[in-house]
């Protein structure tokens, strides 16, 4: 986070931009360039009194149609992500006071190119090697408070999840202190650094066909949940308990 407008001083409180902020990472460049023309007029605002006034209404339109492109960058951005062959997906749980919460993709099986139906397990998820769980962006595992998920004590925080499923029926559930990347490819030799677990997935069998891939945290008990994936008639899931 910064804020872009260091050099305002006590022409804040004017223009009305005390406490204005903006996340760098989204905004991209252009409120560093609107920064440094911010910096440039400022520079020569001197008195009377009335040229000052009007060139910090000059300003401040500026900074509106800064603002203004911004949130139209931010909402075709938001658009994109929807009309996206794999949507974007969310599955959440509160166990107990404790939020639990999966960001995923959701690709299915009929190949958005061809329209031919593809082949899943052993196909388009290989089996040996890592999936993304999902599609594009790595999957996002968000805990509020600290849980033990498979015999691991993760603390509370944001971690990318990863799965290798193998033909033989088991399956790894790869907890990544990493996020933000791509999903793939992943490079395990430099992402060895970065996981906290390998963790044993159960394999199960869903009642119906499931397309497309989903995703699911659900409560089984006090202080307990599963996190569970599905997709054609196979389901992988891992059970976690609040830690106390």
């Amino acid at each position: 986070m910064f804020d872009p407008f260091p050099a305002l001083g006590n022409h804040r409180s004017i223009i009305g931009f005390s406490g204005v902020c903006f996340d760098a990472q989204r905004t991209s460049g252009k409120f560093v360039r609107l920064r440094a023309l911010l910096r440039v007029i400022l520079s020569v605002v001197t008195t009377p009194k009335t040229i000052a006034m009007k060139r910090i209404k000059f300003i401040t339109l500026i900074a509106a149609a800064g603002l203004l492109g911004a949130s139209s960058a931010f909402a075709a951005e938001k658009k994109a992500k929807k009309e996206r062959p794999s949507p974007p997906a969310t599955a959440s749980a509160n166990i107990d006071g404790n939020e639990v919460k999966i960001a995923y993709s959701r690709p299915g099986a009929k190949n958005p190119k061809g329209g031919e139906i593809r082949k899943i397990w052993g196909g388009l998820v290989p089996y040996g090697k890592v999936w993304r769980t999902g599609a594009n962006e790595a999957t996002l595992l968000t805990v509020q408070k600290p849980i033990s998920i498979g015999g691991y004590d993760l603390a509370a925080g944001t971690y990318s999840l990863f799965t290798v499923p193998n033909q033989d029926g088991t399956a790894k559930l790869i907890i990544n202190k990493k996020t933000g990347q791509w999903g793939i490819p992943y490079k395990e030799e430099e992402e060895k650094a970065n996981e906290l677990a390998r963790l044993d997935l159960k394999k199960g069998k869903t009642e119906g066909n499931v397309d497309p891939f989903t995703m699911y945290v659900e409560r089984t008990g006090p202080g307990a949940g599963m996190i569970k994936m599905a997709w054609e008639e196979t389901t992988y899931s891992i059970a976690f308990t609040n830690k106390k």
